[in-house]
């Protein structure tokens, strides 16, 4: 990601980071590609899936690196270098402390929110964020769509991951206390969570929303997937946590945090919860509403998203908001007109276009979700794809999930990378197949956008699912332009006869 610094890092020295360190210099950075080194800074080498760090070592110190953190695997590769190496065993639970550390322990003067989930971080984080402007408070959010301060992106700054790295990631808390931040909700993925990069945060609340089918080619199975998440709710990570019980995952994090005591459990649900939510039901053409019951009493809950799974996330967020004091009325306020980039976003055309609707939908429930919601408007044509060189196996439910909601599928790329985009293509068209669906197979992604509003009058609806609030598409080893509301724009245009 592009560096974001707080504007004073004073540094400390190295046996105070690293206690029982050969030497003490003094370490005013960390990171873990040797790339990126700067003068006084501690070169983490860790291991990786074609290469160990310690064989970068020299680089790292060529660049200025005042010492070095790598494990034993590291330390017997390690060429001779000059400067102290610190050699252990867990090297990823040291970064967060030290992380920490170097920018004055950050979090510490931050009111912490914590979203993990399949499907529905990015929603809940955005109606976090407005119910806390809507309070009063200023609040910072880092997560898929990038950092924001008060609704504002800050500078540039982008990751390609969601939770960046530990040095990254408390830099970003440093500078958001800098400043005036006194909240900071967070996207917390599995990937983080399983490489300890929230390790040294204490949440004020964390919130679970979901499981479903995805990044198994990271995890490998389902069981290790839940359990990465399942580590936020581990003892002494958060002071209060919510809890979404209809999901079965979500009744085992309960019991969990039950058994173990050291967090404040709030379940929220359609049954037995302490959050009940309720007669869920559309509110306008693009809005929800429901009933939300809880021990002062109930409260119409409004939101400019339509959607049950949005709802879920309208709840949750609730829940967290009044878990840290924030007065109903405002979280209410907040929550009711709260939009999200690329999540059920409006591609707003002219009169005669049918409603286009571009999404982030990249998971068999988060396809199911989004077109249930949509195929009550109008007859619905759905533009998908799956991105290459990721989790393989969820293509043909999702292919499943899009044509049995939909009337027309047109099946197109997404991000292929550097896999075969045919390939990936085939996948979701096996998925589709004997359902309800017209199915169709357009490679070029702008041509199957051209084709999807074409075919689809004034009085139905295209739904674009899977890059949502991406900028960019990734061809190989290089990223073009492609912005789905844009192309939608530009390909209504094009039919329109205009520019």
């Amino acid at each position: 990601m592009n560096a974001i610094r707080p504007g004073v890092v004073e540094g400390l020295g190295l046996q105070e980071l690293l206690p029982g360190a050969p030497a003490n210099p003094r370490i005013t950075g960390l990171t873990l590609d040797s790339r990126t080194v700067r003068e006084g800074w501690l070169y983490a080498a860790l291991p990786g899936s074609r290469a160990h760090g310690a064989q970068f070592a020299p680089a790292a110190v060529a660049a200025g690196a005042a010492a070095i953190l790598t494990d034993a695997d590291g330390a017997r590769q390690l060429p001779d270098v000059s400067v102290p190496v610190v050699v252990a065993d867990d090297l990823r639970a040291r970064l967060g402390p030290v992380a920490s550390a170097l920018f004055g322990r950050p979090s510490e003067a931050l009111t912490m929110f914590g979203v993990t989930g399949t499907n529905g971080k990015t929603t809940t984080v955005a109606l976090l964020e407005a119910g806390l402007m809507a309070a009063g408070r200023s609040v910072g959010t880092i997560g898929t769509i990038g950092f924001r301060m008060d609704g504002e992106a800050i500078e540039s700054a982008r990751s390609t991951v969601t939770t960046p790295e530990a040095f990254d990631l408390h830099a970003l808390l440093a500078t958001m206390r800098e400043r005036g931040a006194d909240s900071v909700a967070l996207e917390v993925s599995s990937h983080a969570l399983e490489m300890e990069r929230v390790g040294s945060i204490r949440f004020d609340v964390a919130a679970f929303l979901n499981l479903g089918h995805d990044h198994l080619d990271f995890h490998g199975t389902q069981s290790d997937y839940f359990e990465a998440k399942a580590r936020l709710f581990a003892p002494g990570v958060a002071d209060a946590s919510v809890v979404w019980t209809d999901d079965e995952h979500g009744r085992e994090i309960a019991r969990r945090v039950r058994a173990h005591g050291s967090s404040r459990l709030i379940t929220v649900g359609t049954g037995d919860a302490d959050y009940v939510l309720s007669d869920a039901r559309p509110a306008g053409r693009l809005g929800a509403e429901a009933t939300v019951t809880r021990g002062g009493g109930s409260v119409r809950l409004e939101l400019a998203l339509p959607g049950f799974h949005n709802m879920i996330d309208g709840v949750v967020a609730l829940a967290m908001l009044e878990a840290v004091g924030v007065g109903t009325d405002d979280a209410l306020a907040g929550l009711a007109r709260a939009q999200v980039a690329g999540r059920m976003e409006r591609a707003v055309l002219d009169d005669d276009a049918p409603l286009i609707i571009v999404d982030f939908a990249h998971t068999p429930q988060a396809v199911r979700g989004t077109l249930e919601s949509l195929a009550t408007l109008g007859p619905l044509t759905t533009v998908l794809g799956c991105g290459g060189d990721r989790d393989q196996a969820k293509r043909p439910a999702m292919g499943e999930a899009a044509a049995a909601l939909s009337d027309l599928l047109i099946v197109t790329d997404d991000n292929p990378r550097t896999e075969d985009p045919a390939a990936s293509r085939a996948a979701v068209l096996e998925g589709a197949g004997g359902h309800r669906a017209e199915v169709t197979e357009t490679a070029d992604r702008a041509e199957a956008i051209a084709e999807a509003i074409g075919r689809t009058g004034r009085d139905g609806v295209v739904a674009i699912l899977g890059k949502g609030h991406e900028r960019g598409q990734i061809l190989a080893d290089r990223v073009v332009d492609f912005d789905d509301v844009a192309v939608a724009r530009q390909q209504w245009a094009r039919l329109r006869g205009g520019t």
